[in-house]
């Protein structure tokens, strides 16, 4: 199967327009996990990716504390080297080996950016990154929840110095292209003043449009722009349900965000809502979340999370599901409705 595909910014690499999240396979035991995973389902997962026509996948160095990172290298070690996808990570997140459950550390000074590099290599058995991504601008402080930042510390360092570090590696040959994710329009065009940013990453989905402005800065600087959790992590698929939030294992990172606490009842409000328009094109809810990303203008790819092959096909369709204006125009009307999530409900 070979699904519609769309050029990231100018780096030559061409994209299948949903890519494999590798968050939730990361497993548990760590700060942000999503509840204990089984690793020959997740090494099942991505093969049927592939299988279905996804030719990227994306996942960071802290998903699991490395451990996303190194089962994403088995399941590439499975596939024949002229079906391996592009692989994409990221560094900045950096945790206590000692207090794995602590909030991780936004840092990206040149000497830990380097490390995490050579550790990210050597857990995906790669010689090169595809694309090496920034995951949060550098506080020097902990993360905590939305991905907002406490305080800056004294010792943060700037994007300027970061982002040539990044830079560098590019022109070593050590990643192929590099981007920045949760960055905002002032620090991309502080970015972009040092190196072209080559894509960027941004939360975005019908409950979570703040980034609409990051994703038109994006479409005019020639940058591409892989959207992750186009589903809300799980509200927008169409089997969400209050029961099912409440039944979350207290290690879960959802059991304590807003989106599943004080906003559950609008988000799934709205997912209801997509649900004729599922109808109408013979899909999932899931499917529908995913192609309103795929449709906002300026977005090249959406990273769709699965921790199982049945879950990859509930999303799969998106990559070939063209949104018509009644259809866009009924989504729009929905979000209003509810009041789910926050910012515009049309491009």
């Amino acid at each position: 199967m070979r699904l519609s595909e769309q050029s990231l910014s100018i780096t030559g690499i061409t994209l299948s327009r949903t890519g494999f999240g590798a968050w939730a396979i990361g497993g548990d035991g760590w700060r942000y996990g999503w509840g204990p995973q089984d690793d020959a389902a997740s090494v099942a997962a991505v093969q049927h990716a592939v299988d279905g026509g996804v030719n990227w996948i994306d996942t960071a160095a802290v998903y699991g504390l490395g451990h996303s990172e190194e089962v994403i290298g088995k399941a590439l070690a499975t596939l024949p080297a002229h079906a391996r996808p592009y692989v994409f990570t990221k560094c900045g997140l950096v945790w206590d080996p000692s207090d794995p459950t602590a909030a991780p550390h936004r840092i990206m000074k040149p000497a830990s950016v380097r490390r995490e590099l050579e550790d990210s290599l050597r857990r995906l058995n790669v010689d090169q990154i595809d694309l090496y991504q920034v995951h949060y601008p550098d506080t020097g402080e902990s993360l905590d929840w939305g991905g907002a930042a406490g305080t800056v510390s004294p010792n943060a360092t700037p994007i300027e110095e970061y982002w040539q570090v990044m830079a560098d590696l590019k022109a070593e040959g050590k990643v192929r292209a590099i981007g920045l994710s949760n960055h905002s329009v002032a620090e991309l065009e502080r970015a972009e003043r040092i190196a072209h940013v080559d894509a960027i990453q941004p939360a975005f989905s019908a409950v979570n449009r703040g980034a609409a402005a990051e994703i038109a800065w994006a479409k005019a600087h020639g940058t591409g722009v892989i959207a992750y959790s186009p589903m809300q992590s799980g509200l927008l698929t169409g089997a969400f349900s209050a029961e099912r939030a409440a039944a979350l294992p207290a290690d879960d990172w959802r059991t304590g965000h807003p989106d599943f606490t004080t906003g559950l009842a609008a988000n799934l409000q709205l997912a209801d809502a997509l649900r004729p328009v599922a109808d109408r094109h013979g899909v999932g809810v899931g499917a529908v979340a995913v192609a309103w990303v795929l449709a906002w203008p300026g977005v090249s790819g959406a990273i769709v999370g699965a921790r199982t092959p049945q879950q990859v096909d509930g999303w799969l369709p998106a990559a070939g599901l063209e949104l018509t204006a009644q259809d866009l125009a009924e989504i729009a009307t929905a979000i209003e409705r509810t009041g789910a999530g926050t910012g515009p409900s049309r491009a």
